[in-house]
């Protein structure tokens, strides 16, 4: 899941400091679920605008986001709107503003999120971040616990040894990812999985931006 907070409600308006009308965008998958952009926000966020003086058109909750000819086809509900509106605010992830930007060319469109990472959810309202989307997994051999997102140095090759009491020396709010990495080897057996030196990570498979294309993958496998 993309976990994403609220913008400060000031960088929003300096946003559209020069947009009278409006049109509002949510999410019903991510941005729903970290109650930055259901139905309730972006009700919540008309209401303020209005209140500064703004018109809102319209909103609409995208389904998703993040998907180009699915957004396509939710945002011809706002066809009239978005003909009038001087700006449209998207209450999705970076993802899903930037799927939203590009079915827009010619209309001004802003976040009114923070994007901060990929990650579970830990309980209501609750989430932590689990994945940087490295692009060369080592799950596989460190019993399923990610050194690259859960260590503050993402090393690879065992700890640094400046943890204190199971704790990271540069976050000491946070558990040592090793240690957690050394106690779940250990319960399933396979700490010989330390024994190897791991290579440097491959940088270049985070050569951004990625595009991954399954149709060409099949037609390369059929060739």
């Amino acid at each position: 899941m993309v976990i994403s907070e609220k913008k400060p409600i000031e960088e929003v308006l300096g946003f559209l400091k020069n947009a009278e009308k409006v049109v509002l965008v949510g999410c019903n998958l991510c941005a729903s679920t970290c109650k930055t952009g259901g139905e309730e926000q972006l009700i919540e966020m008309k209401e303020t605008l209005e209140n500064e003086g703004k018109k809102v058109l319209g909103y609409k909750i995208l389904d998703p986001a993040c998907n180009l000819l699915k957004c396509k086809k939710d945002l011809k509900a706002l066809k009239e709107e978005l003909k009038e509106a001087d700006a449209v605010l998207s209450l999705a992830c970076g993802d899903g503003t930037q799927t939203v930007v590009k079915n827009l060319k010619n209309k001004p469109v802003y976040p009114a999120n923070n994007t901060l990472f990929i990650g579970e959810v830990e309980r209501v309202g609750q989430f932590e971040e689990a994945c940087k989307a490295c692009g060369e997994c080592e799950l596989g051999w460190t019993g399923g616990i990610c050194p690259v997102t859960m260590c503050a140095k993402g090393l690879i090759n065992g700890a640094c040894g400046g943890a204190k009491n199971g704790k990271c020396e540069v976050s000491p709010e946070n558990d040592c990812a090793w240690i957690k990495i050394y106690e779940r080897l250990r319960d399933i057996g396979q700490l010989d999985n330390l024994l190897e030196i791991r290579p440097p990570k491959d940088y270049s498979k985070q050569n951004n931006p990625r595009h991954l294309n399954l149709n060409k993958k099949e037609e390369t496998a059929n060739a």
